[in-house]
């Protein structure tokens, strides 16, 4: 939708999908986000934990920085993702982020080395 008809080379990437929120998915975001603190190590159940879509996300900047080093990308994605890359590029706590308030700003930029 952001680039239709540019011409710019649009992926759909595995590692980018929301959490897996197990029995939870499709809850209200009240009722989930009540709970977030629970399942930073533990799974939801039948689905994943926080840190699970950490490691997801660091496999996800392998492959980045294998194929576009040097290059700019844009990256869609759900706001665990952006949690993921906040703790990895940041060293933010997931203890803190999961339960923070969002705060939208007018885009996040990382640079990985």
């Amino acid at each position: 939708m952001a680039f239709a008809g540019s011409g710019k080379e649009v992926r759909l990437d595995r590692w980018l999908r929301e959490c897996d929120y197990g029995i939870y998915n499709g809850r209200p975001v009240d009722e989930v986000a009540a709970l977030r603190s629970r399942h930073i190590d533990m799974p939801w159940p039948g689905g994943q934990s926080y840190r699970q879509v950490v490691a997801e996300m660091a496999g996800f900047l392998r492959e980045l920085m294998d194929e576009w080093q040097g290059g700019l990308v844009l990256v869609v994605s759900h706001p665990v993702n952006r949690w993921a890359l906040l703790n990895l590029l940041d060293g933010a706590p997931l203890e803190e982020l999961v339960d923070a308030p969002f705060g939208w700003r007018s885009g996040w930029e990382y640079s990985i080395a």
